[in-house]
């Protein structure tokens, strides 16, 4: 059995003017993640968790932000480009395990939501998907930004 795994990790500022998107859903916050997409730092961790695994680098290569048609592209669109090469390299997914370091807003409520929303797009199922939420007690960079963790296997398909 040929088995891979990646790691990802991604971090972005949180500023006032923008919506605050996390797993692909909306969070209702009084400021949002800066970037040139979205700036979902968990979608962009789950896919520099999945290239990495694949040995395809990271998403800036894949996705540069200096490409003015990935600006304000929804990080979903990005997940499903990288499942199509997790595909194509005839792998699939076993597992997805995330950490989100947020000390605020608090996310519990939103958890299971963007599980589905992950899953689906990965076409996986949604107890295949973890997501951890935790703070960092006030240390490190504390309300000013978010960041993501996130761990794949992935497993080689067999011949079709």
């Amino acid at each position: 059995m040929n088995l891979r795994v990646g790691i990802g990790y991604d971090i972005h500022r949180l500023v006032k003017g923008r919506k605050l998107f996390l797993g692909g859903v909306e969070i209702p916050h009084s400021k949002g993640l800066l970037g040139h997409s979205d700036a979902d730092v968990l979608v962009h961790a789950i896919c520099d968790a999945l290239l990495g695994a694949l040995g395809l680098g990271d998403i800036g290569e894949h996705f540069p932000n200096t490409d003015k048609k990935y600006k304000d592209i929804s990080s979903l669109v990005l997940l499903s480009q990288v499942n199509k090469l997790v595909h194509k390299k005839r792998y699939k997914i076993s597992n997805v395990d995330t950490m989100i370091l947020a000390e605020e807003p608090k996310l519990n409520a939103f958890k299971l939501k963007m599980r589905g929303t992950i899953a689906r797009t990965l076409t996986i199922s949604r107890d295949a998907v973890n997501i951890k939420a935790t703070t960092q007690e006030g240390l490190s960079f504390g309300k000013k930004g978010i960041a993501a963790h996130a761990v794949v296997l992935l497993v080689k398909e067999g011949k079709k």
